[in-house]
C-alpha cells in the first residue's frame, strides 16, 4: 500500500514525524560540519576564539541565503516544480561532497584572514551548507500546504523544535564522541552517507506534498484569513532585532569568558547549545519555562552579572555561572517575544527570513565590528544591557523613587569597584551582586530604566579593570585582545611589566635596570626551559634558535654574539608590543645575538625554512587554552624534525591549566621515530610565581645521543605515552586531554 492510497487521517498522522524526522536530520548534519570544517581549517589559521567567529559568521550568512531561498521558492504557485527544483539542487550540492578545504586560495595572509577564511568556506562547503538551512522554513511552508484543513497545519512552528533539537544533539556529540572516535576522513565519509539518507527522506517528503497538495489543493484565497495581515515594518524591525540580540550575546559571552574569565576547551559549545535550547524553549505549544519565569531570572543573573563584571574576587564558578545566565534568560526572553509575536502561516517564510538575517547581523557585528572599534570585549555587556529593552514595560506610572533608587545603586556599585582589591573586602562582590539585584528588582518591570542600571554598570566596568591592574595598553586582534600592565613584585626588585592573552600571562620583565633582562616566569633560567638553554648552548657556538610564539620575547635574553633567534608568530599585533621598549626591552636591550620575527602560522612559516636550520627549536604555543593542536601532530613533528640539525633539540613547553599534553606529544614524538625526555618544574613553596612559574616541558630529538645532556639529570624522566593514539591532522581528541588532565590532579 501507498503512502497515497492511505486514508486522509492517517498520511496526517504519519506526515508529523516524517517532516519532523527530517528537519531533525537537516539540522544534525548542519551542525556536525560547523565544527568539521573548523577543525579541518585549523592547520592553517589555529584556534583563536576569532576563527571560530568568523566561521559563525558564515554560517549564519549561509543560513541566511538558505532561507532567502526557500522564501523565493514559495512564489512557485506549482507544488510540484516546487518540489523538483528542491531535489535538483540537492543533488547538485551533493556533487561537491566528500567534503574538503579548498586549496584554491593559498596559504592565509598574515594579519587579519577573515577574507581568506570566509572564501574558503563558500568554495568548501557552501552549496550543501545553504540547501540543508533551507530545509527548516521550506518543510514548515511544505507541511501546511500537505496538510491545510487540519488544525495542526496552522501551526508548524512546533516543527521548529525538531530543528533546532538535532541542532543541539550533533553540537554536542561532535567534541564528545565524533572528534575522540572517529578521524577526519571518516568523519567526512560518514557525513557524505547521513547526506544521502537525508535526500532521500526529502524524496519522501517530496513525493507526500506533492501527492497531497495537487489532489486537495487550496485555492490562494483559503491561505488568506482574517488572522493573515501582512506584517508592518515596525514588527519587521523588531523581528530582526530581537534575533540579532541573542546571536551578538552568544558570540559575545564566548568571547567575553574566553578573553577575561578563563579560557576553557570547548567552550564555544556551551553557548550554542544555550542558545539553540532557547529556540527550543521558546517555540514549544507549552513551554519548559514560561514567559513569566524567563523575565523573573533574567533580572537576577543580567543585575548580578552587571555587578560582578568590575571585580573578580568570586570564585571562577560565580563569574562563569552568572555570565551564562545573563545570556541564556535574556536570550530566552528575546526569543519568547520573537516566538509570540509570529505571524500567520502565510508569512512564515517571510518570518524565518528575518530571523537569519537579525542572526547574521548579530554575528557580523561580533566578528567584524566589534573587533575593529573595541579595544575591550566591551560587545557582550553592551549588548546584554539593550537585551533588557525585550521586556515587557509595565503599565505602573512613572515614579522618580524608581529613578533615586536606581541612581544610587549605580553610584554605589562604582565606588565599591573602585576600592582596592584585598583579602579583607572578599565579601564586597557578594554585596555588590544582592544589591544590583535589589535595585533591578524594583526597576526590572520598567525596561529602559532597568537598561540605564545595567549600561551605566558595564561602562563603569570597562573602564575600571576588574584585577585591579594598571593597564598601559589594550590592543585587540584577530587573534585576541592583548593587554599590557603595571604589576609589582618584590621577588623581582618591585615593579614590573605584564603581558596578558586574554587571561594568560605571556611574559613578565621587571622594571629595575639591575633586573631588567631577567628571564621570568615559565623562561626563568631554574626551570626547564631555562634548563634547556644554557645545556645546549654551549654546545653550539653561533646557534641557530627558532622559537613558535614571541610573547614578550623573553627567551631572547639568552642569546650571545653570534647567536641568530627567529620568532614565529601569528599575531603581528605581539610583535608590536614586544619591539615597544615602553613595555618590553628583551628584543631591544637584551639580546646579544640577532633576533628577527617570521609573521604568519608556525606550520607554514616553518615549512619554507631550509632543513637542518636550527640548534634548537622552541615550541611555546600551548600555554594558552585554545590550544593550537596542530602544532602537536604527527605532521607537525616530521615538519620540526626536518629543520632539526643533527644533534639539534626540540624544547616542547606543555604548560596548561586545563590539559595534559604529555601523552600525545610523547606519541607523535615515537610514531616519527623520535626520542623525549619529560619534566614537571614546580618552584619553592612560597616562591614568587612570577619569578618562577610551574612548567611543564618536553625534550625531543632525533636521537638518545642528543640528548645526553639531559639523560643523567634526574629531573628529566623518559616521556611517557601512556598508549594513546597519536594525534595527526586528521585526528585529534582534545576530550582525551582534558579528561587526562583532571584525573592527574
Amino acid at each position: 500500500m501507498t503512502v497515497a492510497s492511505l486514508p486522509l487521517a492517517e498520511r496526517r498522522n504519519w506526515a508529523t514525524p516524517l517532516f519532523a524526522g527530517t528537519m531533525f536530520a537537516s539540522a544534525a548534519l548542519v551542525f556536525m560540519v560547523e565544527p568539521m570544517i573548523a577543525k579541518m581549517i585549523l592547520p592553517q589559521l589555529g584556534g583563536s576564539p576569532a576563527v571560530w567567529n568568523t566561521c559563525m559568521a558564515f554560517f549564519q550568512t549561509a543560513l541566511l541565503a538558505g532561507y532567502l531561498y526557500a522564501h523565493l521558492l514559495q512564489r512557485i504557485r506549482s507544488t510540484t516544480l516546487q518540489v523538483a527544483v528542491h531535489l535538483g539542487l540537492l543533488a547538485a550540492a551533493a556533487c561537491t561532497l566528500p567534503i574538503g578545504v579548498t586549496t584554491a586560495f593559498g596559504p592565509p595572509p598574515v594579519g587579519a584572514p577573515v577574507l581568506w577564511l570566509l572564501r574558503v568556506l563558500v568554495v568548501s562547503i557552501g552549496a550543501p551548507f545553504a540547501m540543508l538551512s533551507a530545509t527548516a522554513p521550506l518543510l514548515q511552508a511544505w507541511y501546511v500546504r500537505a496538510l491545510h484543513g487540519n488544525a495542526r497545519a496552522m501551526n508548524p512552528y512546533m516543527l521548529y523544535g525538531a530543528s533546532n533539537l538535532g541542532s543541539m544533539l550533533a553540537l554536542l556529540a561532535y567534541p564528545g564522541l565524533v572528534e575522540p572516535l572517529l578521524a577526519v576522513h571518516v568523519q567526512t565519509f560518514g557525513w557524505t552517507l547521513v547526506y544521502c539518507t537525508f535526500a532521500a527522506l526529502m524524496v519522501g517528503v517530496g513525493i507526500y506534498v506533492r501527492r497531497n497538495a495537487s489532489r486537495h489543493a487550496m485555492p490562494p484565497a483559503a491561505l488568506v484569513t482574517i488572522d493573515a495581515d501582512t506584517p508592518t515594518w515596525r514588527e519587521r524591525i523588531l523581528w530582526l532585532l530581537l534575533a540579532a540580540a541573542p546571536s551578538s550575546l552568544m558570540l559575545g559571552v564566548t568571547t567575553y569568558i574566553s578573553n577575561d574569565v578563563a579560557s576553557v576547551p570547548f567552550f564555544w559549545v556551551i553557548p550554542l547549545a544555550l542558545y539553540l535550547l532557547t529556540f527550543i524553549i521558546s517555540f514549544q505549544t507549552v513551554p519548559l519555562i514560561s514567559r513569566e519565569r524567563a523575565l523573573l531570572w533574567q533580572v537576577v543573573f543580567v543585575a548580578t552579572a552587571a555587578g560582578l563584571l568590575s571585580v573578580n574576587t568570586t570564585s571562577l564558578v560565580a563569574h562563569m555561572l552568572t555570565y551564562i545566565g545573563a545570556f541564556f534568560f535574556s536570550a530566552l526572553v528575546c526569543h519568547q517575544r520573537l516566538a509570540a509575536s509570529r505571524p500567520h502561516v502565510r508569512h512564515l517564510t517571510e518570518f524565518y527570513l528575518i530571523l537569519s538575517l537579525g542572526g547574521v547581523l548579530g554575528g557580523m557585528f561580533n566578528a567584524f565590528v566589534a573587533p575593529v572599534i573595541f579595544s575591550h570585549v566591551v560587545e557582550f555587556p553592551l549588548v546584554l544591557a539593550l537585551t533588557v529593552l525585550a521586556r515587557p514595560r509595565s503599565a505602573a506610572p512613572f515614579s522618580l523613587r524608581y529613578a533615586a533608587l536606581a541612581g544610587a545603586g549605580v553610584c554605589l556599585a562604582a565606588a565599591i569597584a573602585l576600592i582596592p582589591d584585598t583579602p579583607a573586602l572578599r565579601l564586597v562582590p557578594a554585596a555588590l551582586a544582592i544589591l544590583c539585584a535589589s535595585v533591578a528588582g524594583i526597576v526590572g518591570s520598567r525596561p529602559l530604566l532597568f537598561a540605564l542600571v545595567v549600561g551605566a554598570l558595564c561602562t563603569e566596568a570597562s573602564i575600571v579593570p576588574a584585577d585591579k591592574h594598571a593597564n598601559l595598553l589594550t590592543a585587540r586582534s584577530f587573534f585576541g585582545v592583548h593587554r599590557v600592565t603595571q604589576g609589582f613584585d618584590p621577588a623581582l626588585g618591585g615593579a614590573l611589566h605584564l603581558l596578558f592573552h586574554g587571561t594568560t600571562i605571556h611574559g613578565a620583565q621587571p622594571l629595575t635596570a639591575a633586573l631588567q633582562c631577567t628571564t621570568t616566569t615559565y623562561y626563568a633560567r631554574s626551570t626547564p626551559i631555562g634548563q634547556t638553554f644554557a645545556a645546549v648552548l654551549p654546545l653550539h657556538p653561533d646557534a641557530r634558535i627558532g622559537v613558535v610564539g614571541l610573547g614578550a620575547g623573553t627567551v631572547a635574553a639568552y642569546t650571545r654574539p653570534g647567536d641568530h633567534m627567529r620568532f614565529f608568530e601569528i599575531d603581528p599585533e605581539v610583535e608590536r608590543i614586544a619591539r615597544d621598549p615602553r613595555y618590553f626591552t628583551y628584543l631591544s636591550d637584551c639580546a646579544k645575538g640577532s633576533v628577527d620575527v617570521v609573521l604568519g602560522d608556525a606550520r607554514l612559516t616553518l615549512g619554507r625554512e631550509a632543513p637542518a636550520s636550527f640548534d634548537l627549536l622552541q615550541l611555546d604555543a600551548f600555554s594558552a587554552d585554545t590550544v593550537p593542536t596542530h602544532l602537536l601532530t604527527v605532521e607537525a613533528f616530521r615538519l620540526y624534525l626536518r629543520a632539526l640539525k643533527p644533534g639539534g633539540v626540540i624544547l616542547l613547553h606543555l604548560s596548561n591549566r586545563n590539559l595534559s599534553l604529555e601523552a600525545p606529544a610523547a606519541a607523535a614524538a615515537k610514531e616519527t621515530g623520535a626520542v623525549a625526555l619529560m619534566q614537571e618544574f614546580s618552584p619553592p613553596a612560597g616562591a614568587s610565581a612570577i619569578a618562577a612559574a610551574p612548567t611543564q616541558a618536553m625534550l625531543v630529538a632525533k636521537s638518545p645521543a642528543a640528548l645526553a645532556a639531559f639523560a643523567h639529570d634526574p629531573r628529566w624522566r623518559p616521556a611517557r605515552d601512556r598508549g594513546v593514539r597519536a594525534w595527526s591532522d586528521d585526528y585529534t581528541n582534545v576530550i582525551g586531554a582534558l579528561i587526562a588532565h583532571a584525573m592527574n590532579r
